[in-house]
């Protein structure tokens, strides 16, 4: 028997090909539309969440306090670091209620805040009114977020967003709009403290399902684009304070503890101030301890691909 000409075996080759290409195509299309799905299902839930909190609560009165707090360590440092703002151009990401915002904006600051909850983009604008300045406002998840600008920004910051989405998706969106000297600022919890896994476990109703704290590795990544960067830790020894709020029957689920400590800055300050000093100690003699802490911050500085 005479074998089949081989332009024929090659047709027939070529057509069961073709619809194995068309299929892994079909295939990968599907998985990418399920992946989108599951990517809007999520900025949904996000945007759900905030919405309601938004319309619960308010903003902190007076975003100069709430900023230079002595139980805002990470905000002191991050204005000490990056001032003066006055004339920069500032994208604050997931604005929130525009504390930082605002407090940016009053230090003369041109500020851009980004916020997926339209609730809470209406609270920051409404913050601003009252301290009588300006921000603009862009309704957005950072991960979709697209931007006109004719000019790129100086600062973007990003306080307690990471958390909230993929890293590397937020920093690929964001990097172009960031000027060759800029600086990004972020800080977010950490993943490793057994003290605050058990805390996130009781306040189930304050935070969505899927936020992730940050990992060795997300810090790594964000650090990886920036050709200069620096972390600061806070929160471990002064962690007490969480404790003692716990041992006062304060429920994580009705009560933001870490807003709490803010809001009673007077009452917490000076404990803080003295643990404050043993979490320095600790780093300073056990290094490996900053992965305890609670949150870390990140200033990175001349991203690595601006395009």
């Amino acid at each position: 028997m005479k074998p089949p000409p081989r332009g024929a075996r090659d047709g027939f080759a070529g057509r069961d090909a073709d619809r194995g290409g068309r299929a892994d195509r079909d295939g990968a299309a599907g998985r990418a539309s399920k992946d989108r799905g599951l990517v809007t299902e999520r900025f949904q839930r996000e945007r759900d969440f905030h919405d309601r909190w938004a319309g619960r609560e308010r903003p902190f009165p007076d975003p100069v306090s709430y900023n230079e707090a002595p139980t805002s360590p990470e905000l002191r440092y991050i204005h000490k670091r990056l001032a003066p703002v006055k004339g920069k151009s500032v994208l604050d990401l997931g604005c929130g209620f525009g504390e930082a915002s605002v407090y940016f904006a009053l230090c003369g600051a041109r500020v851009t805040a980004v916020d997926l909850s339209p609730k809470m983009l209406e609270a920051a604008s409404s913050l601003a009114e009252r301290h009588d300045t300006t921000i603009t406002t862009h309704l957005s998840a950072v991960e979709d977020l697209e931007l006109e600008v004719q000019d790129k920004f100086d600062v973007i910051y990003a306080g307690n967003l990471f958390h909230h989405a993929d890293v590397n998706a937020v920093l690929d969106r964001i990097l172009p709009l960031l000027d060759r000297d800029g600086t990004l600022v972020c800080w977010d919890p950490l993943v490793y403290n057994p003290l605050i896994r058990i805390y996130r476990l009781m306040a189930t109703k304050v935070h969505t399902r899927d936020e992730h704290p940050l990992t060795r590795k997300d810090v790594r990544d964000i650090r990886a684009r920036f050709h200069r960067s620096e972390t600061r830790f806070y929160w471990l020894a002064s962690l007490m304070i969480f404790v003692i709020m716990a041992f006062q029957l304060k429920n994580p689920n009705k009560i933001r503890y870490w807003k709490a400590v803010v809001h009673d800055a007077r009452k917490w300050g000076r404990l803080y101030g003295m643990l404050e000093k043993i979490d320095r100690v600790l780093l300073k003699i056990l290094p490996a301890s900053k992965w305890l802490f609670w949150n870390v911050v990140v200033v990175a500085e001349r991203p690595k691909s601006n395009v």
